[in-house]
């Protein structure tokens, strides 16, 4: 909603545990230090345990893309199964199908898989993640598991992610074995100040597709006194105040807008969830899901009760205008091909026309009369408005009398009149087409009959 307003690519502070925005803390850089030494030692079972949203996810989504091609993974989010149950999705998860299978064939099934796999020398490995949800029947099976063996190492490796109800578990009298092969342990704690700043301005590049928004100090204390520290946690807050800055058109930051980002978040009871469902942190993600358009909906009327409309009007306005200049665009470029298109064609058919067809003289049009013959101008007829060149003159043109030929007598020699020629025309084709002109003949003849040319013979009338 707010990315385009921001510069941003896309949400940096939403709730996947995409490992791209993975911030390297001191405690998650441990973290990843004992995974790796507890996968590449063969160390047989690891555990990690973190606070809900503590970020242990996104840190074994960042170990897996490290692995190589020579290792084997089966890993479990639904651990809300009995023993028989848990098998087998362990099994359907490595890629066989358990169906119809009793338990030990299960399990033989399972060890035939594993020494395979090491004789084609590939590591095994086995990730139970949200493992606090296991039952404690289940958890001994899982130990049981480990027995898979050979004289030097382990056929599988396990490792346990989960909330500190895990801890709890594992410390019971009943889970004595499983704790005592339990090579690695780490718990992750929560950022201190410093890492919580260093954390969300890590995102805010990360998501940037400009120049990137920086949250001052005094925004990430605060941030940090209400999360105390939980990633996942900072992650809504930072979130929710990145939109309220949006539906209050502002591009800076400040303690104001994260202090009513807070009040929003405490009033729908969304930092609360993250306590009250424990176990459960998906319960917690919807409910900041269902708080966000409250939190659009909140976030105007302090300073402006239809600030939020009036940002998602500007908003669709603008994707308006983008149509319709991109539709413009393409109209403006469909119309200069076919002006191109004509400009070839006329240049085509002037390169194919003949030179003397350009020329008044091939169209057999006389030049104008000069207005110093008036006798020759009041005896050509009129020229039509439709032919605006001057009608045609015999070739003897009357010359006025000059200084030098001073006895010379001036002849009037005029042709007889013609019907005055309609001008060619040359039209962008190279086609002359004749204009129509009415021919102008003379009055017919007068007609005698017999007893009028006996009278004009017999008496000499000539009347």
């Amino acid at each position: 909603m707010y990315e385009r307003y921001f510069q941003l690519r896309e949400r940096p502070f939403a709730l996947s545990p995409d490992p791209e925005y993975l911030y390297p803390s001191k405690v998650h850089q441990e973290a990843l230090s004992y995974l790796r030494y507890g996968i590449e030692g063969h160390a047989g079972f690891v555990v990690i345990t973190g606070e809900i949203g503590s970020g242990k996810t996104t840190m074994l989504q960042s170990l897996l893309g490290r692995l190589d091609r020579n290792t084997t993974v089966a890993r479990l989010v639904n651990t809300m199964l009995d023993p028989r149950e848990l098998l087998e999705a362990i099994m359907l998860d490595f890629g066989m199908d358990p169906t119809g299978m009793s338990k030990p064939v299960l399990l033989h099934r399972l060890g035939q898989f594993l020494v395979h796999q090491r004789q084609a020398g590939r590591l095994t490995l086995l990730i139970i993640d949200e493992a606090q949800n296991l039952s404690l029947p289940a958890l001994e099976e899982i130990r049981m598991l480990s027995n898979l063996e050979t004289e030097k190492s382990k056929l599988i490796q396990i490792i346990l992610i989960g909330q500190p109800e895990l801890r709890d578990k594992l410390a019971s009298s009943q889970l004595e074995q499983l704790r005592q092969r339990i090579t690695v342990s780490y718990h992750l704690q929560p950022l201190d100040a410093e890492e919580t700043a260093n954390y969300v301005n890590h995102r805010l590049r990360r998501a940037a597709a400009g120049t990137p928004v920086v949250f001052p100090r005094e925004v990430t204390n605060l941030i940090h006194a209400r999360s105390r520290g939980v990633p996942r946690i900072i992650n809504v807050i930072a979130d929710a105040t990145l939109l309220f800055a949006y539906g209050v058109d502002r591009r800076e930051v400040d303690a104001s807008i994260v202090q009513e980002a807070l009040d929003e978040l405490d009033a729908t009871g969304v930092l609360a969830s993250y306590h009250a469902e424990g176990g459960h942190p998906e319960a917690a993600i919807a409910a900041a899901t269902a708080a966000v358009p409250a939190a659009v909906t909140a976030a105007a009327p302090t300073p402006d009760p239809r600030a939020v409309e009036e940002a998602r009007r500007r908003e669709n306005e603008l994707q308006q205008r983008e149509q319709q200049l991109a539709m413009r665009e393409q109209a403006l470029a469909a119309q200069k091909k076919v002006m191109e298109e004509e400009a070839r064609l006329l240049a085509s058919a002037r390169a194919h026309a003949p030179a003397s067809a350009m020329t008044p003289a091939a169209h057999g049009v006389a030049p104008a009369v000069s207005p110093v013959a008036p006798a020759v101008s009041a005896a050509a007829p009129t020229v039509s408005p439709v032919a605006p060149v001057a009608t045609t003159v015999a070739s003897s043109v009357i010359r006025p009398a000059s200084a030098e030929t001073p006895t010379a007598p001036v002849v009037n020699r005029i042709a007889t009149p013609r019907p005055p020629v309609a001008p060619a025309v040359l039209t962008p084709s190279g086609v002359r087409v004749q204009r129509y002109q009415p021919t102008m003949y003379p009055p017919p003849a007068t007609r005698y009959g017999m007893w009028e040319r006996l009278r004009r013979v017999l008496f000499g009338v000539t009347g």
